[in-house]
């Protein structure tokens, strides 16, 4: 197994089931560096906030070069280390064993790697196209990505989003920390869900909330050592946009 990359091991120091590691997600430079100026831990190189900074959908439209660049760009301007959402890994095997040294020189910390076909459906699309890989092939990717350089590896199962219920999201996850990764990530949009399965949650591997919706810091679990904040600048923004038009009117002002 190869040894943690600095930025890996430092995102490891932070990772505790006593205090979690608190991640915001940014889909830019400026973005990453206000979020690590307000005390983060680390930052989210979220696809869907990138995605939909390009104005397309969360369904690997955008090439691995112009999310691998942004990756590259947010690390450089802030010292929180970065946890790259790569969605698929791109592909099959293959293409992860490609991918991860070009992450790993890039600066990231971690990638996060979901079980779903390639290519993607977003977990949020009302009536999206929801269909996972077999356990085995996404053990084989994870593999791959633990062999191929030495960032942290968290293995995210959607079983719950594609309705495949709580046994199965277990079988999966434990199934991808036997095959040796860093983390485990188990998707949900239902909060009181995520909470059950954290206390179902007793494998080695750290486990993640991904908080959409967000969950106050008094209801997350102990087993979660890392939650995640996604999407969080596009709901702040969602918020704000009545608010900004109403201001303009005020001043005489279209947009």
């Amino acid at each position: 197994m190869n040894q943690d990359s600095a930025t890996a091991a430092t995102l490891r120091s932070k990772i505790d089931v006593h205090r979690p590691a608190v991640a915001m997600a940014a889909h830019n430079p400026l973005a990453a560096k206000l979020a690590a100026g307000a005390g983060f831990d680390a930052i989210w190189g979220s696809g869907f906030e990138l995605s939909a900074s390009y104005a397309v959908p969360d369904a690997n439209i955008l090439s691995m070069d112009i999310h691998l660049e942004m990756m590259r760009a947010i690390g450089e301007v802030q010292d929180a280390p970065v946890v790259a959402d790569i969605d698929t890994g791109f592909g099959n095997a293959v293409n992860v064993a490609y991918v991860i040294p070009r992450y790993e020189a890039a600066g990231v910390a971690a990638v996060v790697m979901e079980d779903k076909t390639f290519p993607k459906d977003s977990s949020l699309r009302a009536g999206g196209r929801q269909e996972l890989v077999p356990i085995a092939e996404f053990q084989g990717k994870l593999a791959a990505a633990k062999a191929a350089g030495a960032v942290l590896v968290i293995a995210r199962t959607e079983a719950l989003i594609a309705g495949l219920g709580q046994k199965e999201a277990l079988r999966r996850g434990e199934a991808y920390a036997e095959a040796g990764a860093d983390g485990v990530l188990i998707h949900s949009k239902q909060k009181n869900c995520r909470l059950r399965m954290s206390r179902l949650w007793a494998k080695s591997a750290s486990s993640s909330a991904a908080t959409t919706p967000f969950a106050p810091p008094s209801q997350r679990c102990k087993a979660h050592s890392v939650a995640s904040w996604l999407k969080a600048e596009l709901r702040a923004w969602r918020a704000i946009s009545p608010l900004s038009r109403r201001s303009l009117r005020y001043r005489g002002t279209s947009i």
